[in-house]
């Protein structure tokens, strides 16, 4: 095995610790800047403060008139009237609206923690892709590198007649085609890389720095959960639920009749020329008031609504539940199939580079035959793209699995 083909197999089995640490610095990144985050952040300090809108009484009604023909009384003519009411809700109606408010922000919240689990699903997958983009690029140039090693080599073998000018062109054909390779992978990579630093809300030709992935297990590691029963995502169904049941509670609070109270004051003047003791005096009369829902086909239709959307969500928290075992079903078998081929690509890459090694030997006896070298070359590029393929795919249905069981 000759020194190019060791330092491929060290660069994929050997594990490089730094990668998890420089994903764990964008992604700790991407958490603090993504305006996403920030903006499913704001709608759940939105609903907190919906709190300290509930939790208040009906204005306060505050109204004066005035008699322009007053109105004779036995103590004088009222000349104007003040007015202040209050209207009261039943007892326990603020706190059920808190409640259903609060019921509401906890499923914001939830949203936020969906949020962040899908950012950093989205972040893994992009800096996996980049490094496959990457990777690929570094195998391409060293079969470039390779290539131009036998071109040199052909040209002294069509000097000593060993060799046609027909080999050279196809060696040379071979290359250029790896070199546009190369070129396509340089622009997929230009892309993949802005839409990674959008994700981090930077520029999008920021240079994002990529290391090798860690070793691939030769055994797939266990997902402590088969099922998904917990995930955020049906969670927020599960809160859902409970904010019908609070404005439930709060329709039927909010169908009790209301209850204010308030007092008027009028204002009387003295008759003239007349004396006797309640002269001129002033009217203070309280005022009780009731607020009597009698057409309360409202509730009646609020209630069916909120017994509808509880069957509503019910109904799709299940549909979302199938889903997401579905996809952690196939993200499991992926991953195990990712890892089979890995370990195939492997044993098939070592046995073409010992074919390349006896492939080697013979240009000692003189005898190379250059349509050899490309077919053998071309088949462990198929097999070096194969298991840089199997790694990325590994660690993107890892990621997929790290989203809905942790």
């Amino acid at each position: 095995m000759n020194f190019r083909n060791s330092i491929f197999l060290f660069s994929v089995c050997l594990a490089i610790a730094g990668n998890a640490q420089q994903l764990d610095v964008y992604l700790q990144q991407a958490e603090t800047t993504n305006p996403k985050i920030s903006g499913v952040n704001n709608e759940y300090e939105i609903a907190l403060e919906k709190r300290n809108e509930v939790n208040t009484l009906p204005d306060t009604e505050f109204s004066v008139g005035y008699f322009i023909s007053e109105t004779e009384t036995r103590t004088g003519p009222q000349q104007f009237k003040l007015s202040a009411r209050q209207m009261l809700p039943w007892f326990g109606t603020i706190t059920a609206r808190k409640n259903y408010v609060a019921a509401m922000a906890d499923a914001e919240y939830v949203n936020v923690v969906i949020a962040k689990r899908q950012l950093k699903l989205n972040v893994s997958q992009s800096y996996y892709k980049l490094y496959a983009s990457m990777d690929m690029q570094n195998v391409l140039r060293e079969q470039v590198s390779l290539l131009e090693t036998y071109e040199e080599l052909a040209l002294t073998y069509i000097e000593v007649g060993k060799a046609s000018a027909v080999d050279l062109l196809r060696l040379q054909i071979r290359k250029n085609e790896l070199l546009q390779e190369i070129e396509a992978l340089k622009n997929t990579f230009k892309a993949e890389q802005a839409e990674f630093n959008s994700l981090l809300n930077q520029p999008v030709g920021t240079q994002i720095k990529v290391v090798n992935l860690s070793q691939m297990p030769l055994d797939s590691l266990s997902v402590s959960n088969t099922t998904v029963t917990t995930h955020p995502e049906l969670i927020k169904f599960d809160k859902l639920y409970e904010s019908v049941v609070s404005n439930e509670t709060l329709n039927k609070k909010e169908g009790i009749p209301d209850f204010g109270v308030g007092i008027d004051y009028i204002n009387v003047a003295e008759r003239p020329s007349q004396n006797f003791s309640d002269n001129g005096k002033d009217i203070l009369m309280p005022m009780l008031s009731v607020s009597i829902p009698i057409f309360n086909a409202k509730y009646k239709s609020v209630s069916k609504q909120n017994e509808l959307r509880q069957e509503q969500i019910t109904n799709e928290r299940k549909e979302r539940e199938n889903q997401l075992n579905a996809v952690l079903a196939e993200a499991l078998s992926a991953r195990e199939t990712a890892l089979m081929n890995y370990r195939t690509q492997l044993k098939n890459l070592q046995h073409a580079k010992d074919a390349e090694d006896i492939l080697t030997k013979s240009y000692e006896t003189g005898i190379i035959d250059f349509n050899d070298i490309l077919d053998l070359q071309e088949l462990q590029l198929k097999f070096e793209k194969a298991i840089i393929k199997s790694i990325t795919n590994y660690y993107l249905q890892t990621a997929t699995l790290n989203y809905l069981t942790k």
